[in-house]
């Protein structure tokens, strides 16, 4: 029980990666908050992990600075505290070739991926850094460390992730917070299944053209599951990942070069 008497928050947790997470939090110990636009979702969420007053659903959108205080404050509410963050919310719609991209497109994106990622943050140090003890995990992408035609917007997002995290690193590292990010490589998840055909589209593929494109570029020739991601993220939420910070851990099969 590696997580027993810690609190997490999960944004984007009812499906996915962040669904994932929070399954191997609770299975750990931990009492877990997860986050979602859907209250249905949030409530077919909480039968399915069926793990009691250890699992709580906070609906909000983390594309503002309201919505991402609110589910830290509520967090706290809830479990008396807040241990562990995992900023998953995230994806790009709009996608198109930077030529004819909008703006709304990239604000959206920054939104979703990078600027909830650092309201969510700024409002769990606040928790955190006072107790001493806290862990920061950010969902970022193996495309926030190399890049792919068509998709700018979301690369653009998770390589700002990254920088992100690695400045905050310096910044609390004497302070018994770490924060690391995850670069999952491709993993065929709902928003995959929803925004994916628009992506690949812009990338002049098919939609399974590009599930074919992303598995021939891993060592494994397979894309990754959930579940691989969220081995990782409990080792990071841990005791034993205190010596771990400012760090970005690929499971990708071997697709990035670094």
């Amino acid at each position: 029980m590696e997580l027993q008497g810690k609190v997490a928050l999960v944004t984007g947790g009812t499906r996915g990666i962040g669904r994932a997470i929070a399954e191997a939090f609770v299975a750990e110990g931990a009492s877990v908050v997860v986050n979602g636009r859907s209250e249905a979702k949030g409530e077919q969420a909480l039968r399915e992990m069926n793990a009691g007053d250890r699992v709580h659903f906070l609906a909000g959108d983390v594309k503002s600075r309201e919505g991402c205080e609110a589910l830290v404050k509520g967090t706290v509410a809830r479990y008396g505290k807040i241990d562990i963050l995992v900023n998953n919310a995230g994806g790009a719609t709009g996608h198109a070739p930077v030529v004819d991209l909008e703006d709304w497109a990239l604000e959206d994106s920054l939104k979703w991926n990078l600027w909830s990622t650092f309201w969510c943050t700024q409002y769990a140090l606040r928790d955190m850094l006072p107790r001493q003890w806290g862990r920061i995990i950010n969902i970022s992408s193996v495309e926030g460390k190399h890049g792919k035609p068509g998709v700018s917007i979301y690369v653009m997002a998770k390589h700002a992730i990254n920088g992100f995290t690695k400045s905050c690193a310096q910044e609390i590292g004497t302070q018994g917070v770490t924060i690391n990010c995850i670069c999952p490589g491709a993993i065929e998840t709902d928003i995959m299944k929803d925004e994916g055909p628009a992506a690949a589209q812009a990338m002049g593929l098919t939609y399974q053209g590009l599930l074919d494109w992303f598995a021939s570029e891993a060592a494994i020739k397979r894309l990754n599951t959930v579940e691989e991601v969220a081995v990782v993220a409990t080792l990071l939420a841990s005791e034993a990942g205190g010596g771990m910070t400012g760090t970005m851990y690929s499971v990708d099969g071997g697709t990035a070069a670094y």
